[in-house]
């Protein structure tokens, strides 16, 4: 009543619902004018919009991703009567000026192309809008533009007998920056046409937003197209004159770069490293490379010793290379040496985006193995979804190698993604991880190697510390008082790997229902616990999936259900636990539950051998035995007789059931 001003409780009227009579208190709100609406949402929306950067224009308070000059705001085709304030500087004011600020009236006015079409035109309605915005040389909606230039840009590449590089991203970016798209041809020269492909492309791409041009035979070709925002009266010359000026200065550049950057080997730059931070916490990337090192060594001998052969999908002649003796562990540890070495180079601190590229050239200058120089390339990928995953065994090491270690290293120091943010991309490299595991098919101890990498990335740490205390002339000891205040949780290597295998488990879940797998039965099989070979994890799935989409399958899991229900009911009632108690076979003394009993255990044996032998088929196969037993038990025989000593063991018999099926999942996590 006080909340709602209520001098009486006769005020309010009573209702029944499903819980009781409740006291309901009814309003009658007089509906307002639209247009007295609209205008206050519209000055808020406007207010709160907020952009990463602002600007301030004139000597006005307001901020905006641009200067306003107009706001059009029409309903039912009149004008929305309202003004907007920009609010003036005190200081920016002259002396005795009563002006407190600048407003903008609403208004139905507005203006096409700044240059084509500048002068303003009246509006009646958004349909008027878009047509009287297109006559005045500006398409409104981005995908319509897009589509023009797609198409402009297809045509002007087949007339000389080229193919528009595939680049969505850039296609979106050059979308959002022009009105009226005019999609132009130009040249680079002949003499820049010898540096590395993808140098021309990003040169083109970062800077400039140009579109590059392929031939035939998929070459880079010694064209590009720039969307000019303007219609000339000699057809584009001076536009396109200005950009193949632009763009030579620009690859002269690279040039310079490319031909500084070879007169010194990426051996020679190892020790460089050490003067670039990864983390403030974990030290330098010299620091890094020596983890990467070191757990990709281990990794590549645990490849090599399992004895398993690689995946089908890898590069046939990379396969043999790697076979032959010593030559795989040898070629990883190179690779992981050399993988980060390219990050002292003048081309990559002008071209970032050329990290792995530039050192795989850079070690083809250098006479390195081809799988050094691939691995080197290949070791940040998969970047995302999108991007292809490495399949030449020395490259899939070094990029496990790297992954698994920025993961360990910062989980380690705390700076796990939060709900809304994600600074590291560790997300997008957990799924990397997996994604590299998966379709490689390659065996790997997951939890082994989070552990050695989170044990080297302590000693990152620990030497961090050392450094700066020895910096700041403290003693080791200080040093160490240091990791402890600022690392949470330091020392608990169990709860970090455990967090970081949560978190694969998490990536895992997401990257399955990516493909159409259940949730619940990615659950079901982690729930079972001890397994962190995602190979192995995924084919138990897989199995588990097409087990369930048989009638032996549903019915099993019925079954399941009726005893987990059971057992636990009379669980509770009892006081005592069924489930892990030693079945008494004597005690089986009707045939139904004598023939379930028998069944259980034979299916417990060839379920256990099957899963050993890791062929999840078999072990599903084993369980579906059991389906018959179980629906004749249930016809059959009574669990709660009043024989305490059978009641007792046939609840055994149920729990036994459940433990039987839990060996392959923990089928009390599975849904429908």
């Amino acid at each position: 009543m006080r909340g709602n001003n209520l001098a009486s409780i006769d005020q309010a009227e009573v209702r029944e619902t499903d819980k009781g009579s409740f006291y309901f208190l009814v309003r009658k709100l007089k509906g307002q004018p639209s247009a007295s609406v609209l205008a206050p949402l519209v000055m808020a929306a406007v207010n709160e919009f907020r952009w990463p950067k602002s600007m301030r224009w004139a000597n006005t308070i307001f901020t905006w991703v641009r200067p306003l000059h107009s706001v059009l705001a029409i309903f039912d085709g009149e004008v929305l009567q309202q003004s907007f304030g920009l609010g003036l500087r005190s200081e920016s004011q002259s002396e005795g000026s009563a002006e407190s600020s600048i407003t903008i009236d609403f208004g139905n006015t507005t203006v096409g192309h700044r240059f084509l079409v500048p002068k303003k035109f009246t509006v009646k309605s958004f349909a008027d809008y878009k047509r009287k915005l297109k006559a005045a040389k500006v398409i409104l909606d981005p995908a319509e533009r897009r589509a023009v230039i797609v198409k402009q840009a297809k045509r002007k590449a087949a007339r000389a007998k080229l193919v528009l590089k595939d680049d969505p991203a850039l296609l979106d970016e050059v979308t959002g920056l022009v009105e009226w798209p005019v999609v132009l041809m130009g040249r680079i020269d002949p003499e820049f046409m010898d540096l590395p492909p993808e140098v021309l492309t990003t040169a083109m791409r970062a800077h400039q937003k140009y579109l590059a041009l392929v031939d035939a035979s998929g070459a880079l070709a010694n064209r590009f197209l720039v969307v000019a925002n303007m219609e000339t009266a000699d057809r584009g010359k001076g536009i396109v004159a200005g950009n193949e000026r632009v763009l030579r200065a620009r690859l002269a550049d690279a040039r310079f770069f490319w031909d500084q950057d070879r007169k010194q080997t990426l051996e020679s730059r190892i020790d460089d490293l050490d003067g670039v931070v990864f983390h403030a916490k974990l030290g330098s990337v010299g620091e890094k490379v020596r983890r990467i090192r070191s757990l990709a060594t281990e990794i590549a001998a645990l490849v090599e010793t399992s004895k398993l052969e690689w995946t089908e999908v890898g590069d046939a002649a990379a396969r043999k290379s790697a076979k032959r003796a010593g030559d795989f562990v040898t070629n990883t540890e190179v690779a992981a040496r050399l993988a980060k070495a390219d990050l002292t180079t003048e081309m990559v601190s002008e071209f970032p985006e050329l990290q792995g590229v530039m050192g795989c050239y850079y070690a083809i200058e250098d006479n390195q193995n081809p799988e050094v120089t691939q691995a080197i390339k290949e070791h940040y990928s998969p970047r995302g979804p999108d991007d292809s995953c490495p399949s030449a065994p020395v490259s899939v090491v070094v990029a496990l190698a790297d992954k698994i270690d920025t993961l360990a290293a910062l989980f380690l120091v705390d700076e796990k993604p939060t709900g809304s943010k994600d600074p590291f991309a560790l997300r997008r490299a957990a799924l990397g991880v997996i994604r590299l595991i998966v379709e490689n098919k390659v065996h790997l101890p997951l939890r082994q190697l989070i552990e050695s990498s989170i044990r080297l990335a302590t000693e990152s740490v620990l030497s961090a510390s050392r450094k700066a205390a020895k910096q700041a002339g403290g003693s080791q000891i200080s040093a160490m008082a240091t990791v402890t205040r600022t690392v949470p949780g330091w020392g608990k290597i169990d709860t970090d790997v455990l967090s970081l295998l949560d978190f694969f488990a998490d990536r895992l879940k997401v990257a399955l229902r990516e493909r159409g797998v259940r949730h619940d039965l990615v659950s079901a099989v982690f729930a079972v616990g001890g397994e962190d070979d995602l190979v192995r994890l995924l084919a138990r799935v897989d199995a588990l999936q097409g087990f369930l989409g048989t009638d032996d399958g549903v019915n099993l899991l019925i079954a399941y259900r009726r005893a987990a229900n059971i057992v636990r009911i009379e669980e509770k009632r009892d006081k005592l636990r069924y489930h892990g108690a030693e079945l008494a076979i004597d005690q089986l003394v009707e045939e139904a539950e004598r023939a379930l009993g028998l069944r259980v255990f034979d299916s417990e044996a060839a379920a256990e051998k099957a899963l050993e032998a890791e062929d999840f088929t078999a072990a599903m196969a084993a369980l579906a035995k059991l389906r018959q037993p179980v629906d004749d038990f249930f016809d059959r025989v009574t669990v709660n007789t009043e024989n305490p000593e059978l009641r007792a063991n046939r609840l055994r018999l149920l729990a036994r059931i459940g433990a039987t099926l839990d060996q392959v999942a923990d089928f009390s996590k599975i849904e429908g």
